[in-house]
């Protein structure tokens, strides 16, 4: 039969009906929420999970919510109540208490019971106030008792059987604004009238070495005397030397056998004379692949001894991951579909116009083995992690498809979630920060091109606030091997002293290249390149460890600062303050309660003495302007009686090119002031 236009209409709409209907609160502007909850936010352990929602409804009538969560894979939620801000804004927070993952997200309902006692009580300020509008709020009651368990069914039916059955007006409303019977009936609302958010947001919690490391990098070859090859032992030997100096992660470069086909000479020379002993990026020889050892480094059982020797000096292990080939690699013999092979017969090497890799094989991930191939890199990491490694520092990430890190890093952290990934990636900024998405813990940065004021402050201030730092982790290196920037080539000692105590201060991870940092290693292989001269990379180094101009004594008290203040080994609370000159920057980090400040106020110009006022917002710090509170420089241990706003700084290259400051508040006894006599 043939419907009517009317007919077919309403057959429409009635097939576009929702569900349910009767759910009015409107959720929204759900933060934290990465790519629409496409991503997970990070966190660590310990860490309070503060949400927030725009939740609101149509009408006048009260509005409740609450904030649910879980680890992933448990049957039942637990929820706390969000609180009301401003303009329809609530807030809700949790602690996250384990390794792993959880999930999050939140319901809001209009809440009949507290419509009825907001509008009772305006109804009884106006005098206007009925037993009718006691009746209602019975009602309301009784259907709570009907949810209730426990001792709260009785508590809550006498309650609602109290004011349904009262005559006298007065003590009816004594009993209405009984504020713990309410409590006890606000706690089982109309689950069946709830509106839920359309998603169920994630978290990362990792350890707190993500959040706050120091690490060291050392190449393994270069630790031998009178040039010899370094060994495991040799490295053991330098423990106590890199630990005095306040690290807590060891980073090794590449430890496996290296190709010896196209293998580079000094300086990257394409050519190289027997002796020379290439890149350990050219990984694969004869002797093994990814899961092997250099054997002139030693064997894996000795790389055990130095895995567990590190740990009895407070250093973690992190090892690099290069997911490329030597020539030589025992995988390009057993395995050449999983590389690119060019129509002459030869497999495409790696490149990076102009820049030509001829030792080095990239993995071709669009292989039809491509399964197997990730499987067998997946391996890699498995073995290492048996060897008790749990730091990976990845070479090159963004140079193998997003969808492979996706998959590794999540299937290996759900059987180790405590591994922490660090992404190597100086590329685009999208694509390091969609790395970070995918689940690398941290990140290096663009911080080592960043060195005027302006770029410091606009740098630091996107990545280290949301939405950004939800997901992405900075790890501030002011060299790598692979980068020796101008500004150290040409600043010599006080570019060096700035450029540290920058990482260390602007950024709770950090790490340095040694010991060619703290030897001051500037000379670059030719005018305007980032190159080093006589690079590490490609000829072993002899290094003098015990040179009188080493910085190993300040990066020790550095180190030694940021390990004593908690307020370092975070960035949520980086703050920028104004100087009046633009060759200083000025910035603080306090604890999340601003019981303790951290000032730092560093000349970025190496060569001249600089000096301004600094415009502190003490607001933000939680000073009270009218005493004078005390700056404590933790780096010469001079201390200054400041007042107010504003306070004078002159920094000489010279001398020391920063101050870190301790900010040491509410002054007012005598015995106070007695640190300055």
């Amino acid at each position: 039969m043939k419907l009517t236009t009317h007919e077919a209409t309403t057959t429409t709409a009635q097939s576009q009906l929702p569900l349910d209907g009767r759910p009015r609160a409107v959720i929204e502007g759900v933060t934290p929420e990465v790519d629409a909850g496409r991503f997970p936010i990070k966190r660590v352990i310990g860490d309070r999970v503060i949400v927030e929602a725009d939740i609101f409804a149509d009408g006048h009538d009260q509005i409740s919510a609450d904030l649910l969560y879980r680890v992933t894979g448990a049957t039942e939620w637990m929820r706390t109540p969000f609180t009301p801000l401003v303009n329809d804004r609530w807030r809700g927070e949790f602690t996250v208490d384990q390794l792993g993952r959880y999930q999050y997200t939140i319901v809001a309902w209009v809440d009949h019971l507290k419509t009825w006692r907001h509008d009772f009580e305006r109804r009884l300020a106006a005098g206007s106030h009925s037993l009718i509008d006691i009746k209602i709020g019975a009602g309301y009651i009784a259907a709570h008792a009907g949810r209730a368990a426990g001792e709260d069914v009785a508590i809550l039916a006498d309650w609602a059987r109290e004011l349904a059955e009262s005559t006298d007006l007065d003590t009816a409303t004594d009993a209405a604004l009984d504020d713990l019977r309410l409590a006890t009936a606000l706690a089982y609302p109309d689950a069946t009238l709830q509106s839920r958010y359309a998603r169920e947001l994630e978290i990362v919690v990792d350890r707190e070495r993500a959040r706050f490391s120091s690490w060291y990098e050392l190449f393994p070859r270069s630790t031998g005397r009178d040039g010899v090859y370094g060994t495991f032992s040799d490295v053991e030997r330098l423990l106590p030397y890199i630990a005095e100096m306040g690290f807590n992660v060891l980073y090794l470069p590449p430890i496996h056998p290296i190709g010896q086909s196209f293998r580079k000479g000094p300086n990257n020379n394409v050519i190289s004379e027997p002796g020379d002993p290439g890149s350990p990026w050219a990984i694969g020889a004869a002797a093994g692949g990814h899961t092997s050892i250099h054997p002139e480094l030693g064997t894996l059982d000795e790389f055990r001894h130095l895995v567990a020797a590190a740990a009895e000096h407070g250093l973690e292990m992190a090892l690099d991951i290069a997911l490329q080939t030597s020539p030589d690699h025992p995988y390009v013999r057993e395995h050449p579909e999983w590389f690119r092979w060019r129509p002459d017969n030869t497999v495409q090497y790696a490149e990076n116009p102009p820049k030509k890799y001829q030792d080095i094989y990239p993995f071709e991930f669009e292989t039809d083995a491509w399964r197997e191939l990730w499987e067998e890199l997946r391996g890699v990491f498995l073995f290492w992690i048996e060897q008790g490694v749990r730091i990976f520092r990845v070479d090159n990430p963004h140079t193998k498809p997003f969808a492979f890190w996706e998959w590794l890093i999540s299937s290996l952290k759900a059987e180790h979630p405590d591994l922490i990934f660090l992404s190597e990636s100086f590329t685009r900024p999208k694509v390091m920060y969609r790395l970070a998405k995918l689940g690398f813990t941290q990140s290096y940065t663009y911080f080592t091109w960043r060195n005027t004021a302006w770029e410091i402050r606009e740098y630091l201030s996107e990545i280290t606030s949301p939405p950004l730092s939800d997901y992405f982790r900075p790890n501030l290196w002011p060299n790598t091997p692979d980068i020796l920037n101008e500004y150290l080539q040409s600043g010599r000692r006080p570019a060096f002293i700035a450029r540290l105590i920058l990482a260390a201060t602007l950024g709770a991870n950090y790490g340095i290249y040694g010991p060619a940092f703290e030897l001051l290693e500037h000379v670059p292989a030719e005018p305007g390149k980032e190159e080093y001269l006589n690079s590490e990379k490609y000829q072993l180094r002899q290094w003098d460890l015990d040179r009188p101009d080493s910085l190993r004594d300040l990066i020790a008290q550095v180190n030694r600062i940021r390990n004593e203040n908690r307020e370092l080994h975070q960035n949520q609370t980086l703050h920028f303050h104004t100087i009046d000159n633009p060759s200083m920057v000025a910035y603080s980090k306090s604890d999340t309660e601003r019981q303790n400040v951290m000032l730092t106020i560093v000349n970025l110009d190496p060569y001249h003495t600089h000096s301004g006022w600094v415009d502190l917002d003490l607001d933000d710090l939680g000073i009270d302007e009218s005493h004078p509170y005390q700056a404590h420089d933790l780096l010469t241990g001079d201390r200054y009686l400041w007042s107010g706003r504003r306070n004078f700084i002159q920094l000489s290259p010279g001398a020391l090119p920063a101050h870190i400051f301790k900010l040491r508040r509410h002054l007012h006894t005598e015995h106070d002031f007695d640190y300055f006599m």
